[in-house]
């Protein structure tokens, strides 16, 4: 991995000298904003003024509203540290955030302003992004992470799918499962990479032993049978066959799990959390997996992909990645580790309001407030984090 680069002369504000500082803030306080709005919609209290049936825009918004924005701060701080090269900072990160807020407006106002141009605003954000980012990888000689601009290709693909179809047909099935097959893909690549690299770490400092296994040929086939699995569920959700191949997928993704040597390191909430969010891929398989047989309804899976793995994994990465780059000790305080908590909550409250329609009124209102709790709480804990300065203490 290449030095961490020095930052530009910048005197500008530090909300806007490294990529996550915005992304990351904005982004966690759209996520409790847009559940906040969504509950009162799912009751039929509240309508918006959007194309998209009021389902449709829950899941957009979460997939390329809130999870966009995290993916962009992530990314805008990784590359930096891949290529060498400096990080994106000032106006153009400006220009960037900018576009993303401009997209929330569109797509939540397109019955205003037509669904083309709302289409056209929000695509805007994702295919600058990949602009950017495929910029610094092709700068930076970095070849080896041309998968992330594939990735971010695959999303902006997603995306338009999801605007398009939804025109069409009046709602987003297709373009909804290819949306968040996307991010679990990508989940699975990140996670892949940052999960075991985190834990042997902490472990080889902390508590010599057994470490997680090395990426190799169990890896790639983990991955293959996952990627094969999610384009079965994309096409043919409510197949036998499709339902072999998820769960099959999700217990290769539970070894895989397994073999990170996650139970050693509870002591360490930072790198713990970071397991127990990825243990949620391999639960959305094994739902999804008995959906597609008939026993279970698919949105107990795809609130434990969506609510659990996404919502998990990022709120972890997010909350490491913002004590570290900023010089701060990588530590979860307590209040860190009730925002984890509350997360948790809200995912096995969602998935069980799936499983047991007698108990989804009372179990959504807890998913929902547990959900925006913990990001508005993020918000409010580690404000100070994204607008100060970088501190000299910490490791």
């Amino acid at each position: 991995m290449a030095p961490i680069p020095r930052l530009r002369d910048y005197n500008g504000p530090a909300l806007l000298s490294y990529g996550f500082r915005p992304f990351f803030l904005f982004g966690s306080l759209y996520a409790g904003a847009a559940i906040l709005a969504w509950l009162p919609v799912f009751h039929g209290e509240l309508e918006l003024a959007s194309v998209f049936a009021p389902r449709d825009w829950h899941i957009h918004e979460m997939l390329y509203g809130y999870l966009a924005a995290v993916i962009t701060g992530f990314l805008l701080t990784a590359v930096p540290n891949w290529t060498g090269r400096m990080p994106l900072q000032g106006r153009p990160l400006l220009i960037l955030v900018l576009v993303w807020a401009t997209g929330r407006f569109a797509v939540t106002l397109s019955s205003w302003i037509g669904w083309g141009p709302a289409a056209i605003i929000d695509n805007a954000f994702l295919v600058l992004v990949a602009a950017a980012i495929g910029r610094e990888i092709v700068k930076g000689r970095n070849w080896r992470n041309l998968k992330v601009l594939i990735a971010l290709a695959i999303l902006v693909a997603g995306n338009l799918i999801f605007h398009v179809e939804a025109h069409v047909f009046g709602g987003a099935d297709y373009g909804i499962r290819f949306g968040i097959a996307s991010v679990m893909m990508l989940i699975m690549l990140i996670g892949g990479r940052i999960v075991p690299s985190f834990t042997r770490n902490w472990l080889a400092r902390e508590n010599p032993g057994r470490l997680p296994a090395a990426f190799g040929a169990f890896d790639i086939a983990s991955m293959t049978g996952a990627g094969l699995a999610l384009l079965a569920w994309i096409a043919f959700p409510d197949r036998p066959v499709t339902g072999a191949a998820l769960i099959a997928a999700g217990l290769l993704q539970a070894v895989r799990l397994a073999r990170w040597a996650g139970e050693r390191t509870w002591r360490d909430r930072l790198v713990l959390i970071l397991h127990v969010g990825y243990a949620f891929v391999p639960l959305g398989f094994v739902l999804l997996g008995l959906a597609a047989l008939g026993v279970l309804p698919a949105a107990a899976g795809i609130h434990a992909w969506t609510g659990g793995a996404m919502g998990i994994m990022t709120l972890a990465v997010m909350s490491r990645a913002s004590l570290g780059h900023t010089g701060r000790a990588l530590v979860a305080s307590v209040a860190t580790q009730g925002l984890y908590l509350l997360l948790i909550a809200a995912a096995l409250a969602r998935v069980c309001a799936a499983i047991h329609p007698d108990w989804s009124g009372a179990l959504l209102h807890v998913a929902g407030g547990a959900w925006a709790g913990a990001f508005a709480g993020f918000a409010l804990l580690y404000w100070k984090v994204f607008i100060g300065p970088k501190v000299s203490s910490g490791r």
